[in-house]
């Protein structure tokens, strides 16, 4: 066999074998610079020779494109699509561990595009298998559920009786991903990340719902409507690039944790780098879409933080890595203690911040209100005439608080101080005049200071554009200066950090307004609108490809940011989509009150053209079992079907017996389950075609949405 002969002969060669494994991707590369030891091996085995070398007046040429397709549909080495089969780590690009800067995840499956497709949160497969079994015991027979069952007694020459049952067994499992390999299967991922048409079009604003006659674009040809988009989220990053790339300021998303109870579910031997791969398509695009002083956060947790923020590392470069945040998202309380001897338990998220260009950005800084009082702001600085000059000395803090009867002598300044609404409202009244001495002096105004012994001095500070003062060497720190709008007070503030304690996850259950219901544990709004005001401004574009219960764009829209969202799960529009209905509304959930939201605004919404779907119609809409079997030959010739269906087997099942006796509603629940759902989308370039039955409008609004007339 010529694979066997081309296998043995390149394994001869051992810079090809790293690990005991033929390393694929170093043999092509080789073979792209025709390397002669390679050439050589060929070219010295007959049949080689014969089938890959060409005869020209004497001179030898290789075919090295058949050669190089002979291999991708031969495959003689079987692992060697991959670098590393089983084992994860970081390499260089071509070994582990070496000394160098150039850091790569290495990973399996890390030449391939995963697809990811899911319709519901379950991740879940069916299928039916026709089964023949035997008992002789009745009552376990009678226990056995088969989809038109069929119980017949089968009696021994010794004449004992025994329970043979027969029927269609429904089987689910875990959905098994398809991945596309970047080397084999390039035709089939070109196709696949083409873009994509729409239909389902809708306008929701505050009139209601309303027909889409156009698409409405800024003077730049930017499309401006708010966007939620149900289909598959790395189809969707892919059919956005041409109208969106450099367009967005800010990407968050909040995407499956890789956990045994996380609900985007699958079914792979290699879980870890499933997850790694699914990330690693949506990441690469994604960076594509960022303005260059834009943003990218993501919330992921203890499962894949590390080898994330390496993915992450290699595809935005580590010097624009920003902030891996700790966000608190849980007590320490009932169920999570119960294993507190054998784990460090979690009580927390991590946010992974990165920019398109570090050189470009500007980051808003964010505060929350102090509760305590800080005690070293124990000066208070008196201004006074004298001959025509207005002058300052130093008075302490208590003695003013004394002179103006906020508190009494027996009274201690603490901490808790604040929680006297007279001393707050004299602090605040008077916070140009409170201050503490601090070390951090310029040396213009320290040296000006010294100068003048005993004396408060002021000099004008270039880089903040203030006045600032000075006496002896030490600087006046004002209490003005830790005043900051929180929640739209002006209030005693302190600057956020990488630890974020403060937020609320347990009381997000009534944040989506009438007919949403959100779980606790939620990302509550405030989450959001922290991360929002830090990273945009208003108007500024938001995308969140990973939408689920629709906080982003929630949030976004009260923000008065343009977003786009996607979600390709079924309840998209009985929460994402009711919950911006509801915002439009004007509910008052969430930070409504703080923000003083009132309702307003549009968003349209939009999914992606499912030639599948119509073929769901079809099988849904027969009336009759032999309706149904007619239309086995058009679904296999027209439609798309799971890459696992053994045609051969279901056309022998559907003429058995046993499946003419089934209801009619199990026969179409078995013929939907051969449809696949990784396959279901009309490209853009395809739309027109009369077999695809798109309608005149979705046609129009989907040639806008690209740009086109």
């Amino acid at each position: 066999m010529l694979a066997k002969i081309v296998k043995d002969t390149l394994q001869q060669d051992e810079r090809l074998i790293e690990n005991d494994e033929f390393n694929m991707i170093k043999f092509f590369d080789l073979l792209e610079k025709y390397d002669t030891k390679i050439l050589e091996l060929l070219y010295q085995n007959e049949e080689i020779k014969n089938k890959f070398f060409l005869e020209i007046n004497g001179i030898n040429i290789f075919k090295q494109e058949e050669f190089k397709f002979f291999i991708q549909q031969q495959k003689p080495f079987k692992n060697g699509w991959t670098k590393l089969k089983n084992r994860i780590g970081l390499c260089d690009g071509k070994y582990f561990l070496q000394d160098t800067q150039d850091i790569v995840l290495n990973f399996p499956f890390k030449d391939c595009i995963l697809e990811g497709g899911q319709s519901t949160d379950e991740g879940i497969d069916s299928y039916f298998n026709y089964e023949i079994t035997e008992f002789k015991d009745q009552e376990k027979a009678n226990k056995v559920e088969l989809v038109g069952k069929e119980t017949k007694v089968k009696v021994s020459a010794r004449g004992k009786e025994n329970y043979v049952i027969s029927g269609f067994k429904e089987y689910k499992t875990k959905r098994k991903e398809i991945f596309f390999n970047e080397i084999l299967a390039k035709d089939e991922i070109d196709r696949l990340l083409e873009r994509k048409a729409f239909t389902g079009w809708k306008k929701y604003s505050e009139t209601g719902e309303e027909i889409i006659e156009n698409i409405r674009r800024d003077e730049n040809g930017v499309i401006k409507e708010n966007l939620i988009i149900k289909g598959n989220n790395l189809l969707a990053l892919h059919s956005l690039k041409k109208e969106f790339n450099g367009k967005i300021k800010l990407i968050y998303i909040d995407p499956p944790y890789n956990t045994k109870n996380d609900s985007f579910a699958y079914n792979d031997n290699f879980n870890h780098s499933t997850w790694l791969t699914f990330m690693k398509n949506r990441l690469e695009v994604a960076r594509e879409l960022l303005r260059e002083d834009g943003f990218i956060c993501i919330q992921v947790d203890k499962n894949e933080v590390h080898y994330l923020k390496v993915l992450m590392d290699e595809i935005f470069d580590r010097e624009n890595f920003i902030a891996d945040i700790s966000i608190k998202s849980s007590n320490i309380s009932g169920n999570k203690t119960s294993h507190k001897e054998k784990t460090i338990l979690k009580n927390k998220d991590n946010l992974l911040v990165y920019s398109k260009n570090y050189y470009n950005i500007y980051i808003q800084p964010q505060y929350i209100k102090k509760n305590d009082w800080d005690t070293h702001y124990n000066k208070f600085l008196v201004q006074y005439e004298n001959k025509g000059k207005i002058e300052y000395r130093i008075e302490s803090f208590k003695d003013i608080l004394l002179a103006n009867k906020i508190i009494d002598e027996k009274d201690k300044i603490t901490p808790q101080s604040n929680q006297n609404e007279l001393f707050n409202k004299f602090v605040f009244e008077n916070r140009d005049k409170i201050f503490r001495f601090v070390n951090s002096i310029s040396p213009e105004l320290k040296k000006l200071s010294i100068l003048n012994p005993n004396k408060i001095v002021e000099k004008y500070n270039e880089k903040t554009l203030k006045t600032e003062m000075a006496i002896n060497g030490q600087r006046i720190n004002k209490l003005e200066k830790t005043y900051n709008l929180v929640d739209g007070d002006l209030v005693q503030a302190q600057l956020i950090g990488d630890f974020w304690w403060d937020l609320d996850f347990q009381n997000t259950q009534n944040e989506g307004g009438k007919g949403v219901s959100l779980p606790n544990g939620q990302k509550p709004e405030k989450l959001m609108k922290r991360i929002i005001e830090m990273f945009t401004n208003k108007k500024d574009i938001i995308l969140d490809f990973h939408l689920g219960s629709g906080t982003t764009c929630a949030v976004a829209h009260k923000l008065g940011r343009q977003y786009i969202g996607i979600e390709q799960m079924d309840y998209i529009e009985s929460l994402s989509v009711q919950r911006l209905k509801n915002v439009i509304e004007g509910e008052q959930g969430g930070i409504s009150k703080n923000i003083n939201w009132q309702g307003g605004g549009e968003f349209l919404y939009l999914e992606f053209a499912k030639y599948n779907e119509e073929a769901k119609e079809k099988i849904k809409n027969c009336e009759t079992s032999e309706e149904l079997e007619n239309l086995f030959d058009e679904l296999y010739n027209k439609y798309y079907l799971n890459y696992n269906l053994n045609i051969k087997n279901f056309k022998k099942l559907i003429i058995t017996s046993e499946y003419k006796n089934l209801s009619l509603d199990d026969k179409k629940k078995m013929y939907l389950s051969m449809l696949d759902l990784n396959s279901m989308y009309i490209n853009y370039e395809d739309m027109e075609d009369d077999k695809f039955k798109l309608s005149d409008s979705d046609i129009k609004l989907t040639k806008q949405f690209y740009g086109g007339k």
